[in-house]
């Protein structure tokens, strides 16, 4: 973990992502994504279901119970950048211990 966290690079790649995803994530689009805005053109759009996750602490790009939206859309950002670099830490480590 020590190597890791020496490589300027990568580190760097970290607290890019960590800024991205915590503080200009609440800025982004606010604008049907692409099969969103395809369904409302081709008129199926009410047929939509929810998602089986659609319940889930972060559904809709936001923390289930933080009313704060800039806090919630934020906060859900920084999960997402923490899990997928813990989860990619422990494939990555994994994957080299079997050569």
């Amino acid at each position: 973990m020590k190597e890791f966290l020496k490589n300027k690079f990568l580190l760097a790649g970290i607290l890019v992502s960590i800024f991205v995803a915590g503080f200009l994530s609440f800025y982004a689009s606010s604008s049907p994504d692409g099969l969103e805005k395809v369904a409302e053109d081709k008129g199926f759009l009410d047929t939509a279901q929810e998602s089986a996750n659609s319940g889930s602490v972060l559904a809709d790009y936001g923390v289930a119970g933080i009313d704060n939206e800039r806090l919630s859309v934020g906060l859900s950002g920084l999960i997402g950048v923490v899990v997928t670099l813990v989860l990619s830490l422990v494939i990555f480590k994994s994957l080299a211990r079997k050569k």
